[in-house]
């Protein structure tokens, strides 16, 4: 799930190639531009909207990790502090 900032046709191949469902809203230039191609335009992504609606929960929990000053700025040089941080920021939730 993600926002119309990461609708580019990239973002939406390596997902698909990774087999995960897309589920990022079309921009409004994208919809424009595919209509003004006509037959050569293509069809539209797919998108579920009531999976969008949902989103507001992943997002509630990523800002309750970024409060945690250490998570949202990355101090830490190794992988493994930072996901000791996390994992600390979650029991403490």
């Amino acid at each position: 799930m993600a926002d119309k900032a990461y609708a580019s046709k990239a973002n939406r191949k390596l997902l698909r190639d990774r087999g995960i469902q897309a589920v990022i809203p079309e921009k409004s230039d994208h919809i424009a531009n595919r209509k003004r191609r006509g037959g050569e335009g293509g069809r539209p992504p797919g998108f579920d909207k009531e999976a969008y609606k949902r989103r507001n929960v992943i997002e509630r929990c990523f800002q309750a990790f970024k409060q945690w000053r250490g998570i949202a700025t990355r101090y830490d040089k190794l992988a493994v502090n930072y996901r000791g941080g996390v994992i600390l920021r979650t029991i403490t939730i």
